[in-house]
């Protein structure tokens, strides 16, 4: 497997599993080899719909945040078989 094929997958696996919680804005973020455990370490962000803050002073005038907050997962993907490891959250420290 090659960086590209890993990014493929990390990115496709992250659109397929939270697909029934509207993620968009999905991106690739960081890859990382472990070569001695022959593992991709891909971070994927992606929105959903709870991360656009609603502000406004009145209600019904109220707008959606044009910049929603991101969310990151690590994919963890065995480069021998290509098979997903695991996803876990990438904390950041901006939060």
């Amino acid at each position: 497997m090659n960086v590209k094929d890993a990014v493929k997958k990390a990115i496709g696996y992250v659109a397929d599993i939270f697909k029934s919680e509207n993620a968009t804005n999905i991106g690739l973020e960081e890859v990382i080899f472990d070569e001695h455990k022959s593992i991709w370490e891909v971070t994927v962000g992606f929105s959903r719909p709870w991360n656009y803050e609603i502000s406004g002073p009145f209600l019904g005038f109220q707008q959606k945040q044009e910049h929603p907050k991101r969310q990151y997962k690590i994919v963890r993907i065995d480069n021998e078989s290509g098979k997903i490891i695991s996803i876990k959250i990438r904390e950041t420290n901006n939060e």
